[in-house]
């Protein structure tokens, strides 16, 4: 009998290891920080593959190893009128996905509530009462905070922000801006605490030199556009973006901006508790349409503006140290071309160097994906619910956290 002397390479030895390798043999804590790393879509197939992933997906220590994930691909959650159920966006699959409505907010009393705000893993939403409810799409836990101590009925609310973080425990604070300029105020809930804390008044910065300026809102100007149709400089905004707002970090200092109802940004500084409002980026009287989005801890402003028969999509990042806006991208003119004469209104969110636009006029309904880091500009397909094309106004960006907690 002929026996072979060759010897077995150590490429051949490092794949015999890894075929009779199995999930089986790990311990509980190393099952599960590998589980932690699949995508959180996956969460879902966990409980199918037998009974120790399903028992992993609801233990609490696996929860932990999850928080331990640095970061995970965004998905935005889609808003709509009457829109009974959830649907994102998951970015890191490229397609649509539907969630199941928190059982809290199919209840009567909660069917006509709006999402407002989002950070890491929860979702922030306004009852047609003025409350609030707290929610974690991904596994449909849900909350109703307590109520405002005093009535916003009689206030303008101008922004709602949240923000999320998760150190031993989830953790999150919600901020409502209110008032008209000048007199603004802000006041915060601390899940921690479980409350609304005092009501803070924002005074003018002493260096805004927009107060040499008469830039309050009660100011309308009326003026005709090129079709003849007469407009007013007051902007006019969708219901699921009127309260468009973000917030960053910047030196210590926690900072909030929002769109005045004249389309002029206002950064009020709640460690500071004062605000300044931004230089207008086109004059009062043409026609445009804005948002505000944050992307990687700055604020940046998209523009959808027409001028000399072609439309243009630009995104502007305001320098302090010179005191003006700058371009730094631009969606291609072939692309923003086809939009020319629609009148499209844009309602944006921004995640990392990702920014996600929706676009919507009478003529037409479209996404579209801009990475700022490649100046990539990608429209995203349709999403179709039981053979029908859906139609969202706007989007909430979120990172999918099974761990994150109302």
């Amino acid at each position: 009998m002929a026996h072979s002397l060759k010897r077995k390479s150590p490429e051949n030895e490092d794949n015999l290891l890894f075929n009779s390798f199995s999930l089986d043999d790990l311990n509980e804590d190393l099952f599960e920080r590998v589980l932690s790393w699949l995508p959180t879509s996956s969460f879902f197939r966990l409980t199918s593959v037998c009974k120790r992933w399903k028992s992993a997906a609801a233990s609490v220590s696996f929860k932990l190893a999850c928080s331990h994930v640095p970061s995970r691909d965004p998905w935005f959650f889609m808003v709509a009128p009457s829109l009974n159920q959830s649907v994102i966006f998951d970015s890191a699959e490229n397609s649509w996905k539907r969630l199941n409505h928190p059982n809290l907010l199919l209840e009567d009393s909660n069917k006509s509530c709006i999402p407002v705000a989002a950070s890491n893993g929860l979702i922030c939403y306004r009852t047609s009462l003025g409350n609030f409810v707290v929610s974690n799409p991904v596994t449909e836990s849900c909350c109703e905070l307590p109520q405002l101590n005093f009535n916003l009925e009689n206030q303008s609310l101008n922004a709602v922000v949240m923000s999320a973080a998760f150190n031993d425990q989830m953790s999150y604070k919600i901020v409502l801006v209110f008032g008209e300029l000048p007199n603004l105020s802000f006041k915060v809930y601390n899940s921690s605490s479980a409350c609304w804390e005092d009501e803070n008044a924002l005074g003018r910065k002493a260096d805004d030199s927009s107060s040499d300026c008469d830039s309050t809102d009660d100011n309308v100007v009326y003026f005709l556009s090129k079709a003849g149709n007469v407009v007013a400089s007051s902007m006019q905004r969708s219901p699921t973006k009127q309260y468009s707002s973000v917030i960053t970090y910047k030196d210590g200092q926690e900072i909030v901006y929002f769109l005045s109802t004249s389309g002029t940004v206002v950064a009020c500084n709640l460690t500071c508790k004062s605000f300044i409002e931004y230089p207008r980026l086109l004059p009062v009287f043409c026609e445009y349409s804005i948002d505000i989005v944050e992307c990687n801890g700055e604020m940046l402003v998209v523009l959808l503006s027409e001028f000399l028969e072609s439309t243009s999509l630009r995104v502007w990042k305001f320098n302090e140290a010179n005191r003006c806006w700058q371009q730094i991208a631009a969606m291609p003119a072939s692309m923003s071309h086809e939009w020319y004469g629609k009148k499209p209104d844009i309602n944006c969110v921004g995640a990392g160097s990702r920014i996600f636009i929706c676009l919507n006029s009478p003529e037409l309904c479209t996404y579209v994906m801009s990475d700022l880091v490649t100046n990539k500009w990608v429209e995203l397909p349709k999403c179709c619910i039981n053979g029908e094309v859906m139609e969202f106004m706007s989007a909430f960006s979120f990172e999918p956290r099974i761990e994150a907690s109302v």
